[in-house]
């Protein structure tokens, strides 16, 4: 991809897991990639294994906080002037197997502050660049998860904030379109990431049981995220669903 051509991509948490795989799979595309993450070494970590040919700033930003996040995409504008993709990635399941009577305010409060609160300060301010850039427009794109449809025991932060993740794409989309601003989600099934460990080792079940559950590879769904980005504005892939193909998800419950 010649520089004229180069598209700008900001991927939150992009330290690890899905936002490292997605990062590098743009950037190998030749796209230029910004990546934000609570921590500043992860980051470089990501820069590193994408080669020293790519065009990677690394960008520490805690997404839940509304001065990173405009400092973040400041430090696109002025490095590359534009912005053409939001992969809108950073989350956390937060305290696992907790119950719902025993879930702290703070722990329910910092779930929501990342997946939700965080998710839409980068689309307002995605939103706000690609409105008034030149040619006008770009692509937000949001992880949703499995959960933004089914719910599994003890999570109903993560999944509150899921469900909240997919009426965020549906008025991005909407308020989107007299400015060729596009949205979509994709909601990921068990890709082997740090986040997904245990569902290796043995995750519960709604009948109480400990189950291992299938897992599929992180590139895979990034692959996914590069064929969403790489279409044309006039056409969009509203929701898609990318999960390990033996994961309990059909007919959880």
């Amino acid at each position: 991809m010649n520089a004229s051509a180069k598209k700008i991509a900001v991927v939150t948490g992009a330290g690890s897991g899905i936002g490292r795989s997605v990062a590098l799979t743009l950037a190998a595309a030749g796209w230029a990639v910004a990546v934000a993450g609570r921590r500043t070494e992860p980051l470089e970590e990501t820069a590193k294994a994408a080669g020293d040919e790519a065009d990677v700033l690394c960008v520490r930003t805690d997404v839940s906080d509304p001065d990173d996040v405009t400092a973040l995409f400041e430090a696109v504008r002025a490095r590359y002037g534009r912005l053409d993709l939001l992969f809108n990635n950073a989350g956390t399941f937060g305290p696992g197997g907790v119950p719902l009577e025993d879930l702290s305010y703070e722990a329910w409060r910092s779930v929501v502050d990342v997946n939700l609160t965080g998710a839409f300060l980068c689309a307002q301010a995605a939103f706000r660049q690609m409105k008034d850039q030149d040619p006008q427009g770009g692509r937000i794109i949001n992880n949703g998860s499995i959960s933004a449809h089914v719910p599994r025991p003890n999570s109903i932060a993560y999944t509150a904030t899921k469900h909240a993740m997919t009426g965020l794409t549906k008025s991005l989309s909407l308020d989107g379109r007299p400015y060729r601003i596009a949205c979509g989600q994709i909601d990921i099934g068990n890709a082997a990431t740090e986040m997904t460990e245990r569902m290796q080792t043995g995750i519960l079940q709604a009948n109480g049981q400990l189950a291992v559950e299938p897992v599929m590879d992180a590139a895979d769904v990034a692959r996914t995220v590069l064929h969403m980005a790489e279409l044309p504005l006039e056409a969009n892939v509203q929701f898609a669903t990318v999960m390990a193909t033996s994961m309990p998800y059909i007919g959880r419950g």
